[in-house]
């Protein structure tokens, strides 16, 4: 039986721990997740979703807030795996533990490198306009997402996919690959494929001034933007100055010559505005400051009945 240092966090991570988990071939002897955070406008303090499915697995979980500086990390090099598996951890591995892994430290990343490296490559290629992503099966090595290649699967993108539409297709594509691939890498008959480095492309972590919509960007860069932070962090827009959650939208096949940021269409089931290029962008589902998410039609019998066609509501578009 091949013994496992298991590293994730999202829900991404589970199917491929709980298909490991529940194999006969592998013996998880460790689950490494991010710390309990708190969630919610009550701060609750939360399990990952990788700690709450080890505990229902009876598995021990590690939490170190920083594994490089941690109490851990020594107990864990210690446990001397024959693999190391990492799905989404959120942290840096020191070059001692990957070295710990007898025969291999394993990642599981969300994009067809050498595109995307990086914590955001699922939305990243969504806001992209991408029609197509993947999983690919590495070597891990100090650099981020540069270590050779063992496998690779092609995964669709559809245009009202969602980034968590979007991690929950990659997820069991990911496990399949993984549980495909593992063997050949135990036996020492796959094949590594270095990255090609001019084709790499990186994929940074959303940064919080990424979350407000631009309005000069063109409607479908706005669509796509929409579904990339859907379900998390969640675009927003500040209309007439009050910051909206904008849950979903989609691209007018019509053309305007009003400025980015102005109202196109009101009424009681519509809100259009315009924006970059000429282009026509449509709200269909929002979440004001302190309410729940709701249809637009709700939003523009209520709040919305104020805009008119021609005003300007999103002043900071820039």
């Amino acid at each position: 039986m091949t013994s496992i240092i298991f590293m994730g966090t999202p829900d991404f991570s589970v199917p491929i721990l709980e298909a490991l988990a529940n194999s006969s071939d592998y013996e998880i002897l460790a689950v490494v997740t991010q710390p309990d955070k708190p969630i919610g406008r009550k701060k609750i303090l939360t399990p990952s979703p990788v700690k709450a499915a080890a505990q229902g697995l009876n598995l021990p979980v590690y939490q170190p807030e920083k594994l490089t500086k941690s109490d851990e990390l020594q107990t864990l090099i210690d446990l001397a795996p024959d693999l190391i598996v990492t799905a989404a951890y959120g942290q840096f591995l020191p070059k001692k533990l990957l070295a710990a892994a007898k025969i291999m430290p394993v990642n599981v990343h969300g994009s067809l490198l050498p595109q995307y490296r990086g914590g955001a490559p699922i939305q990243r290629a969504i806001m992209n306009g991408d029609t197509e992503t993947g999983v690919t099966i590495m070597e891990m090595v100090a650099k981020m997402d540069a270590g050779d290649m063992f496998s690779q699967v092609k995964v669709p993108i559809l245009p009202t996919d969602t980034s968590a539409d979007v991690f929950a297709k990659l997820s069991l594509a990911g496990r399949d690959l993984l549980l495909e691939t593992l063997p050949k890498i135990i036996n020492g008959t796959i094949i590594k494929v270095p990255q090609d480095e001019e084709k790499v492309t990186i994929a940074p972590n959303i940064a919080p001034e990424e979350e407000q919509l631009d309005l000069y960007l063109t409607a479908q860069q706005l669509t796509n933007k929409v579904r990339a932070l859907d379900p998390d962090p969640v675009a927003y827009l500040k209309l007439n100055g009050e910051r909206i959650k904008i849950w979903s939208s989609y691209a007018v096949d019509l053309s305007t010559s009003l400025d980015p940021g102005s109202v196109v269409k009101a009424d009681k089931k519509h809100l259009w505005l315009a924006a970059g290029s000429g282009s026509v962008w449509a709200v269909t589902e929002l979440q004001p400051a302190g309410k729940k998410k709701m249809p637009i039609s709700a939003f523009m019998n209520g709040a919305g009945q104020t805009l008119s066609a021609g005003q300007t509501v999103v002043q900071d578009a820039e």
